[in-house]
């Protein structure tokens, strides 16, 4: 599930499964942009090309966006992963144990 206001906290973990009984949800952290690739090029087409957002006409903002995804195309290189399962099985046993606490 993604992180809409219609989405958060428990009445829709109530609601949904009364709709929907073998519906299991799952919602991923709120900060978890890493987890979608989409989201990292969008932010990345958000600060290099929309902003400052002072187009004249939606055909230059579409011209402005098709160099870019060319030029991005010619010069991207995979993204370097250093989170390791490691980190995730110690990241989630903190969040775990600060759960526990509280």
């Amino acid at each position: 599930m993604d992180k809409l206001l219609c989405h958060r906290g428990q009445k829709a973990v109530d609601r949904l499964p009364s709709q929907w009984p073998n519906m299991l949800s799952c919602t991923p952290p709120i900060h978890a942009s890493w987890l979608n690739q989409i989201e990292i090029y969008f932010s990345i087409v958000s600060r290099k090309v929309l902003t400052p957002n002072d187009f004249k006409s939606l055909n230059e903002l579409e011209q402005r966006l098709l160099a870019f995804q060319q030029r991005y195309e010619e010069t991207v290189s995979p993204f370097q992963w250093t989170f390791t399962r490691k980190d995730l099985t110690t990241l989630l046993a903190k969040i775990e144990n600060k759960r526990l606490a509280s």
